[in-house]
């Protein structure tokens, strides 16, 4: 597949999920800071219960979309709607409030706090009334195991810090807290950045457990093998622009890997190199050109 047959590939317009208004979404979007275009006619939809997973290398446009979709900011053009109505967020806050959630991996857990007050981060339940009202310590922790328990963590002690529990755990943690507090669209960004293989795929197992539980999920990340095994939809952008956005049954992992690592722009780079009048230059235009055959040959059986 090359650049001109994914062009060909995207819709235009994005599909919908059964007749179903979208969660959320974005329409003809553009964003610029500056003289530089941070994003360029972007179209989303997002659909309760499904996974869309968006994909890009660094510079692609997905932290400023993220931004935009949690109300850090508001596009130069085009429309934001959710549940169908169009909206204007104010800042994350109006965005939190109408239950759009985010969840950053650095920001997700407090590691030397318990993990029950880590839970509710400041919101805990009270008990009684005006000087006699105080902290319901039994009934926060009591909610917090029931809903770890809903993402499959059974926490056994309450009271023992959350740098005890792995890097997964957290983000179980962080997804859970946010859909107790409300949340119907999650925003996952790059979950699985800096965890080895065994807790990414604890991760992915509770991207699936929100999906399931009904909620909208935005998987952020440059990783198409992570994105691939729980993701309904794929949107790759590619310097602020859409380069493709496909349902699982239009792609492959094969397609959405090449697609990724840019086979067309690498042949393109190698005829260039080759060139050059230097032997280490046109050394470096061969390496390009075996990579781009290995990106652009069908995976073996």
């Amino acid at each position: 597949m090359n650049e001109g047959d994914v062009a060909e590939k995207a819709p235009a317009v994005q599909p919908t999920a059964n007749g179903a208004t979208p969660a959320l979404e974005v329409r003809s979007i553009s964003k610029y800071f500056g003289s530089v275009n941070a994003l360029e006619d972007i179209s989303v939809s997002v659909y309760s219960g499904q996974v869309t997973c968006v994909l890009g290398d660094n510079g692609a446009g997905k932290s400023t979309l993220i931004k935009i979709l949690s109300g850090v900011h508001a596009p130069d053009k085009g429309e934001v709607l959710f549940e169908g109505e169009p909206v204007s967020f104010a800042g994350p806050r109006d965005a939190r409030a109408h239950g759009i959630a985010t969840v950053f991996q650095d920001l997700a857990t407090v590691p030397l706090m318990s993990v029950w007050r880590n839970f509710f981060l400041g919101n805990e339940p009270t008990r009684g009334k005006g000087p006699l009202q105080r902290m319901d310590i039994k009934g926060a922790q009591r909610i917090m195991r029931e809903e770890m328990s809903k993402m499959g963590i059974d926490v056994r002690d309450p009271d023992q810090t959350v740098g005890t529990l792995s890097g997964g755990e957290r983000q179980a943690m962080a997804i859970a807290r946010a859909v107790y507090f409300g949340a119907k669209v999650l925003i996952l960004d790059e979950p699985t950045s800096a965890l080895g293989v065994r807790q990414s795929g604890i991760v992915l197992k509770y991207v699936i457990q929100a999906k399931q539980m009904g909620r909208a999920v935005i998987f952020i990340t440059h990783n198409p093998h992570h994105a691939y095994p729980v993701g309904d939809r794929f949107v790759l952008l590619k310097r602020g622009r859409m380069f493709g956005s496909y349902e699982k049954a239009e792609t492959s992992i094969a397609e959405l890997t090449s697609m990724m690592a840019g086979g067309a722009e690498l042949e393109e780079l190698s005829h260039e190199l080759r060139r050059a009048v230097d032997p280490s230059v046109k050394e470096v235009a061969k390496e390009l050109a075996a990579e781009a055959a290995a990106v652009e040959a069908p995976p073996s059986a």
